[in-house]
């Protein structure tokens, strides 16, 4: 079966005539009369039901030109997209992005992108709020969640890097009042919590219980925390860590250069929080075009090493039992 047998069959359902389905493909009636019926013998089946008004698909016809549609546009898609692997990818990109992870991380790599791909234009909204990507002309969001499960299944998810969020402190805070030594003493010492919306904590989950993961043990722990000190910006929480007001709990990205620098230390340094991971989520669309895919590709390569982990030396404080 050829490529011009699907093509004749669907404009045979489609036009419910021999003589119309000819004129659409611009051949001469007795062609198209010709042509099914050899197709009709090869395959051993009644494709069609001839009236002298109408002809009109059986159940067999319906399915052959069902599957007919599906593989035209596979074809036109792959003629599409080979086309443009020879072109030079232009066009825009549209891209949301939480602030924090937005400015450290991927505005630099999409100027770099950009630079890459001159003919390429790059829209990049910086929102706390995961958009509706559809319905507000997102081509995609870099979101450290995935998506709700309400739409999960109308968007696509691509884990770009691994992310933790880790316990920190000031070495000045831990002079003052002392490491904890374990997950429960955490309740003793003045935590500062995010109230990010949604973006730093997730969907659902108490912003004031840290779930935290120790390394060789199975079960999550669940740690009540308090403190004087609550913001719903994460800078802020992170310029009250700097001056010594409390421990925090956040994303190992944010906070690459101040552990390089030593201005905060690891607290509990086998305790971390898994269940913020990097995502690329994006519409559903059939064809993605050349410059999305070439973008997806690009932050894979670069997120997939976690970059920041290269700014994060081994700066903790940990507890003596551990050492001994």
């Amino acid at each position: 079966m050829e490529r011009s047998d699907l093509e004749l069959v669907l404009a045979v359902r489609l036009h419910g005539s021999l003589v119309k389905a000819a004129r659409a493909l611009q051949l001469a009636p007795p062609v198209v009369t010709k042509r099914l019926s050899a197709l009709e013998n090869h395959l051993g089946l009644r494709l069609f039901q001839r009236t002298t008004r109408r002809v009109s698909p059986t159940t067999e016809g319906h399915a052959l030109c069902d599957r007919a549609a599906e593989l035209l546009n596979s074809f036109a898609a792959l003629e599409d997209e080979l086309r443009e692997r020879q072109s030079e990818p232009s066009g825009p990109i549209r891209i949301a992005c939480s602030f924090g992870f937005g400015r450290l991380w991927l505005g630099p790599l999409l100027a770099e992108f950009q630079a890459r791909y001159p003919a390429v234009r790059v829209d990049l909204q910086l929102s706390e709020q995961l958009p509706d990507l559809a319905s507000e002309g997102f081509d995609a969001a870099i979101w450290l969640w995935h998506p709700p499960a309400h739409i999960a299944a109308e968007w696509i998810s691509r884990k770009l890097a691994a992310n933790q969020r880790v316990l920190v402190a000031s070495p000045a805070y831990l002079a003052a009042h002392g490491t904890p030594q374990m997950p429960e003493d955490l309740a003793s010492h003045a935590c500062l919590v995010v109230r990010e919306n949604g973006g730093e904590t997730g969907q659902g989950q108490r912003f004031d219980h840290w779930r935290l993961s120790q390394k060789g043990q199975a079960r999550t722990l669940h740690v009540a925390v308090q403190g004087p000190l609550t913001s719903n910006s994460g800078e802020m929480v992170r310029d009250w860590c700097l001056a010594g007001h409390g421990i925090m709990l956040r994303s190992l990205w944010d906070i690459a250069p101040q552990l390089t620098s030593g201005e905060l230390v690891r607290v509990l340094p086998d305790c971390a929080m898994h269940d913020a991971d990097i995502h690329w989520l994006a519409p559903y669309r059939a064809q993605m075009p050349l410059r999305i895919r070439l973008l997806q590709d690009f932050l894979a390569a670069r997120f997939r090493e976690e970059p920041w982990k290269a700014l994060s030396p081994v700066s903790a404080v940990s507890s003596p039992h551990a050492a001994a």
